[in-house]
């Protein structure tokens, strides 16, 4: 069956745009993997942003997509995971909460009519994010899995937003189910985490550039792949093929 993306010319299917092939069931799509339009937010993704403004009773956020999403005082879990109603003191301290300029993980809890999306963050899960690095890539490039959150073995976490925003952090000792995802752990991060979290990002880098899916999987294989090679040369072009072309092949010889 043809989808988005595609023609028929002689009784074949053909792409009418470059991009990553989608299939569901005998339907072929193609997403293209440039596209004048940013990310569309679908009810369940899950996606990482930054807040741009404090309004009343919600947070205006920044989601890569074409308008402002907005996080409601009543769709986030207070501090201590608290579920109650918000009162007026609530109100007056959503600054100590989050403000402008803080970095969040949530989920998409509904779509306007208009495109804009509105967020929760409802489970310990979500929250305010800590010490870590952003990578910015084609929403496009992000495969879709049941969990988009990852503790690598190498010694990181990556949160794989739906968005195209990517967050790599240090994958912290215990999970502090008490704090209900606000309290930020602001100590020193070891040089031997900073290095894995900066090589983890150069492949980040590598696989966008040679145009290859973003999964747990991918992620790991390029950076066993990467470590013959120091932190910085990873982004030198025949560094990048020469490690996506491997990371290529091991993702093909585990599907054969």
């Amino acid at each position: 069956l043809r989808g988005h993306g595609t023609y028929v010319d002689e009784e074949k299917l053909i792409a009418s745009v470059a991009g990553v092939v989608e299939r569901v069931n005998k339907l072929v799509c193609v997403k293209a993997l440039k596209t004048r339009r940013a990310y569309n937010g679908e009810v369940g993704d899950i996606v990482v942003g930054r807040i741009t403004e404090v309004q009343q009773k919600r947070w205006k956020v920044e989601t890569n997509s074409r308008l402002d999403s907005v996080l409601l005082l009543s769709s986030m879990n207070l501090p201590g995971g608290e579920l109650r109603r918000r009162s007026a003191e609530d109100e007056l301290a959503m600054r100590d909460y989050l403000q402008e300029g803080d970095l969040i993980s949530a989920e998409v809890q509904s779509v306007f009519s208009d495109g804009a999306v509105s967020l929760h963050t409802r489970s310990l899960k979500y929250g305010k994010l800590g010490q870590g690095v952003l990578v910015q890539v084609s929403p496009s490039l992000v495969k879709r899995q049941k969990t988009h959150f990852h503790d690598l073995p190498c010694g990181a976490s990556v949160i794989l937003g739906n968005n195209g925003f990517i967050w790599i952090y240090p994958t912290p000792e215990q999970k502090d189910e008490e704090a209900g995802a606000f309290t930020t752990n602001l100590e020193p991060v070891p040089l031997s985490d900073r290095e894995v979290i900066s090589r983890l990002r150069n492949c980040i880098v590598a696989l966008v550039t040679q145009k290859l899916m973003l999964f747990d999987t991918s992620i790991l294989y390029c950076y066993e792949a990467s470590l013959p090679h120091q932190i910085k040369d990873i982004l030198k072009p025949e560094v990048m093929q020469e490690i996506v072309l491997e990371t290529r092949q091991r993702l093909l010889d585990l599907e054969g």
